[in-house]
């Protein structure tokens, strides 16, 4: 099934009228707002590769800069689109209807850390690692940490509910964020939850983690902070079958070992990393497991044993323990800069973020290399494998005709693999308007109606973020949006 997304160009695009543009003028300042087209240009992607271009980018500094933006574009129906780093994966801050960009980057300070409470407050724009940074000195860290963590910011962090490789322990974004101040469609400023740990009530905060923009714009975040372990230990574990690797994974999970991050690369995958970054990976290994524990001293080094006995009875050749932080820096290094090493041998690629329970890893690998095969289309892993969150990276040329194209079809492929075997189409990256027409293959017609009816709740003008996480196409399960009239 097509989405009308796919093509910007045939997208209704909804004009921005000359007065309105005076008035956000007149709202950010002469230097805080763009409009030129080589400028809007640098906004009309993000780390999907999908594209379209916004008619004006406004950098709004403080809440009562959104709430005034956003009265002037409802006045004149113009949709808005929220915008933090820019390195989401599914589209989710590309303005496929036009109209205005806000980009939070100039949000961006911490408004308040409370150790005592284990809390911090901070703007949109706060970049995630920075977070930790602030702290790190105290013995505190903020969990939460996409691949992306040293550019992606917090408000898209909340928008996506983004993961990361230590979300196996301690959960995505939304287990860490305790209350939200938002602005919703017609300009208004709200607040929700705060830094209780279980404030009365619906949980709205739970409910607008994770919206992807399509309900409010965000302009302060309540996160919880967490105290550094006492002990670390990260582990290389050497394979010379990606099955057997995969195996391991549901017998460390037997033993009732929870890691806080167990993730694995293909022998494509690691080669490409190791070659741009030296991390000390294996260039004739078929797989690695990377594995990290954290806690008191006694406990890390009683699961160390089990996690060896784990690895060798599935057949792993070797078992590394980082000796020191260095080289621990240097094996995280080699997996969150893996997406850039990708770029060191493919014109482009296309991530994708499908889940699969823990125990179809290894037959959801043996499908994707049938898909590769099947579109002729070279495809590595790299993923979260201790909560089967799969990332396989498809490579691709644009300037070939075609390939783009066999690309997508073979991503739609893989995730509807993933929803056959009883997982979902996205982890961590979110629908955005890259997985919008495969939510008809997960969800109902009556569940979609009723995500439909809490879009409509808060946005009854479609104006926010349109076109991205409900279906677009013209199928019988597909909810209409376009910006000025509710969804139906």
């Amino acid at each position: 099934m097509s989405s009308p997304f796919s093509d910007p160009a045939a997208t209704q695009r909804v004009p921005l009228p000359e007065a309105a543009k005076k008035k956000l003028i007149a709202i950010v300042g002469p230097k805080g707002y763009l409009d030129r087209p080589e400028d809007l240009s640098l906004y009309e992607y993000d780390g999907s590769v999908d594209k379209a271009r916004p008619e004006m980018v406004v950098f709004p500094r403080t809440t009562e800069d959104v709430s005034a933006i956003v009265k002037v574009t409802a006045e004149y129906g113009v949709p808005i689109v929220g915008r933090g780093a820019g390195t989401g994966l599914s589209g989710g801050a590309i303005p496929v209807a036009g109209g205005v960009t806000i980009g939070f980057s100039r949000m961006n300070r911490i408004l308040e850390i409370d150790l005592e409470n284990e809390r911090m407050v901070v703007q949109p724009g706060v970049v995630n690692l920075d977070m930790s940074l602030a702290v790190q000195a105290m013995g505190f860290f903020y969990a939460p940490d996409p691949s992306s963590q040293r550019a992606c910011t917090i408000g898209g962090n909340v928008s996506e509910n983004a993961g990361g490789p230590h979300t196996l322990a301690y959960g995505v974004t939304t287990n860490h964020v305790l209350g939200l101040e938002f602005v919703l469609p017609d300009g208004s400023v709200h607040t929700t939850g705060g830094k209780e740990p279980d404030a009365p009530g619906l949980d709205l905060v739970g409910l607008l983690t994770g919206s992807e923009g399509t309900m409010v714009l965000v302009t302060k975040v309540i996160v919880r902070l967490m105290k550094t372990p006492e002990k670390i230990k990260t582990i290389l574990v050497i394979y010379n079958s990606p099955s057997d690797c995969a195996d391991t994974i549901a017998d460390i999970t037997a033993r009732g070992i929870t890691p806080v991050a167990v993730e694995m690369l293909d022998g494509e995958m690691l080669r490409m990393v190791e070659e741009a970054t030296h991390a000390g990976y294996p260039l004739d290994a078929a797989a690695v497991l990377l594995i990290e524990l954290e806690g008191l001293t006694e406990a890390v080094e009683e699961q160390t044993g089990q996690i060896r006995e784990a690895c060798e009875r599935c057949g792993a050749r070797e078992f590394r323990v980082a000796k020191s932080a260095e080289e621990r820096d240097l094996l995280w290094k080699g997996r969150k800069n893996a997406f850039g090493a990708v770029g060191r041998v493919s014109p482009s690629y296309y991530v994708q973020d499908g889940v699969v329970p823990r125990t179809q890893i290894a037959p959801t690998l043996r499908h994707i290399a049938a898909v590769a095969k099947k579109h002729n289309l070279g495809i590595s892993n790299i993923f979260h494998a201790g909560d089967g969150n799969m990332h396989p990276i498809i490579l691709f040329n644009p300037h070939v005709p075609g390939e783009l194209e066999r690309a997508k079809a073979a991503g739609e492929e893989i995730l509807t693999y993933c929803i056959e075997v009883g997982g979902s189409i996205t982890g961590e990256h979110g629908v955005g308007m890259e997985k919008n027409e495969l939510m008809s293959k997960l969800f109902s017609a009556e569940s979609l109606d009723y995500i439909g009816r809490f879009k409509t709740l808060f946005d009854p003008a479609g104006r926010l973020n349109p076109g991205k996480v409900l279906p677009t196409g013209k199928g019988c399960l597909e909810i209409r949006q376009r910006p000025g009239s509710p969804v139906l």
